[in-house]
């Protein structure tokens, strides 16, 4: 398990549906090591708090298996062409990681970095209005919805650095709810 891409963004306006928003969604890949502290990384915001960030959520991880999920899903609604990659970043991922899906992961799992830092799965994402714009299209919350293809959000335990080629290894937690049970809970009220 490694980190392919570690991604920040600062808040900017965008129009969105006719109305303009403050969002910091489309996350940019960052080249050395980035530091993370109780609230996020160095260097990366969030717009509406109430939804994104702070201590239960400073940190977002996606996985690079979905990626091509989502390209073709993004090429069939026209968003993209065929062979137009999913950039790292794009999904509002703060980490790119490969090795493993939500499938491997339980609210409390640690994930724990050879710099002796420790990020701690907390939550599934739950999409919104802003991912479908920066996918491109309007059903891409839903499809997030259909696929369980989240994503993680993950508390900040020991704070430390993270760049890309970073391995870590999973500590598992108590293993009382998976990360894909807890997203179909948070899914089935909406």
């Amino acid at each position: 398990m490694k980190i392919l891409s570690v991604n920040v963004a600062t808040a900017k306006p965008v129009n969105i549906n006719g109305r303009e928003v403050l969002t910091a969604i489309g996350k940019v890949p960052q080249t050395g090591p980035v530091a993370y502290g109780p609230m996020g990384l160095a260097g990366d915001e969030q717009a509406d708090r109430s939804v994104h960030g702070g201590l239960r959520k400073a940190v977002y991880a996606c996985f690079s298996t979905h990626l091509p999920f989502w390209r073709t899903v993004r090429a069939q609604a026209r968003a993209a062409s065929w062979d137009a990659d999913v950039p790292p970043g794009l999904l509002g991922e703060n980490l790119t990681i490969d090795g493993m899906t939500e499938r491997d992961l339980w609210l409390g799992d640690q994930l724990v970095f050879a710099d002796g830092g420790v990020l701690v799965v907390s939550e599934p994402r739950e999409p919104c209005f802003k991912f479908n714009a920066a996918m491109g299209f309007s059903k891409a919350a839903k499809l997030m919805a259909e696929s369980g293809y989240c994503g993680t959000y993950l508390a900040v335990l020991k704070p430390g650095q993270v760049q890309s080629g970073d391995s870590f290894t999973l500590v598992p937690g108590d293993r009382a709810l998976s990360l894909p049970d807890a997203f179909r809970d948070r899914m089935g009220r909406r």
